[in-house]
């Protein structure tokens, strides 16, 4: 009698582990809390794949955007393409001696980041030119490549390609999974994320639209190569981001992700007299787990459409109520 309870205690136990395990594993946004904003994430999709529904969209209309700083990685003290950058004038400066005399090359090798800022765009641009350009694009993939896979952030410690969000890998991986077809739409350099953001986020770079330097067709030693002007082409952010989908893409999205005011277009070309549509916001509100900013960052500063996102009708993802976890392995 006792080994009959004991056993049928032990089978009760199995069944619930096992139903739990089913739970979890069925729950494809498993790192989102469930409150309103999952909700309607997965109420918006629901709509648009039930083909009896009103609201049905065909799958090759189902296209989803999503910014990159901010809204699938972290972007603080400072953007990670910036980090780069500044790395790459560090181990180019014994070819550069003139670098330290020279600003912003100067501040950058004496770690006197307020110098570097300090000459505003004019010094970025400056920046950008020396490291960026002046290559063909297979050398710059290789350097991006090779700086992504050991270079860390210097506050947690992690790889930056580390320093995703858990959530948003989720809500990718749930979208294609019902038709979508995800792209990043970002203000960072197009070249510069293309290497590793189908590794990363499963978003091949052929779905990578972004900033862009100037380039040309060459033949050296026999072999076509595209080389790198020192020269801005297009800048993805603020108002280029519907001209950057429009461009690259070709449809419209019915979903669009950001997480700042340089994606406030972005959210408006998505949703505005476009229906259904999707827009949502990541709110930077957990100081503990990441970082807490917002209306006066001066990286990723959310003002103008936090105000518009309850007459839009956005979701504004709480980082801090709505997400479970922030990076993976948590």
């Amino acid at each position: 009698m006792k080994f009959n309870r004991l056993s049928t205690f032990t089978a009760s136990i199995a069944m619930l582990l096992a139903a739990s395990v089913t739970a979890v594993a069925s729950d494809p946004l498993a790192s989102w809390n469930d409150n309103a904003a999952k909700q309607s994430v997965v109420a918006f999709v629901e709509r648009v794949t039930d083909e009896g529904s009103p609201d049905f969209v065909p799958v090759e209309e189902r296209i989803a955007t999503f910014d990159n700083d901010g809204t699938l990685w972290s972007e603080q003290p400072y953007y990670f393409q910036l980090a780069f950058a500044l790395d790459r004038v560090k181990a180019m400066a014994p070819d550069h001696p003139e670098w330290k005399t020279k600003q912003p090359f100067k501040g950058v090798l004496e770690g006197d980041l307020k110098a570097v800022m300090a000459g505003g765009k004019k010094s970025l641009i400056e920046i950008v030119a020396a490291t960026h350009a002046g290559m063909t694009a297979d050398e710059f993939e290789q350097i991006v490549t090779d700086w992504i896979s050991t270079a860390k952030h210097p506050k947690t410690g992690r790889l930056y390609k580390e320093m995703i969000y858990q959530p948003m890998l989720e809500l990718l991986t749930y979208l294609r999974a019902n038709g979508f077809k995800t792209f990043i739409v970002s203000g960072g350099g197009i070249e510069f994320m293309r290497p590793w953001t189908e590794a990363t986020y499963g978003i091949p770079p052929e779905q990578v639209v972004g900033s862009s330097i100037k380039s040309r067709y060459e033949v050296r030693d026999g072999k076509p190569v595209i080389v790198r002007l020192p020269e801005i082409d297009f800048v993805d952010d603020k108002e280029g981001k519907p001209v950057g989908i429009h461009s690259h893409i070709g449809r419209r999205p019915i979903l669009a992700a950001g997480n700042s005011d340089g994606d406030w277009q972005m959210l408006q070309y998505t949703t505005i007299d476009h229906s259904p549509s999707f827009g949502l916001i990541v709110h930077h509100t957990d100081g503990e787990r990441e970082w807490a900013y917002g209306r006066e960052s001066h990286i990723g500063q959310l003002d103008k459409a936090l105000d518009d996102a309850k007459q839009k009708g956005w979701t504004v993802v709480d980082m801090k109520q709505d997400w479970k976890t922030i990076y993976p392995g948590e």
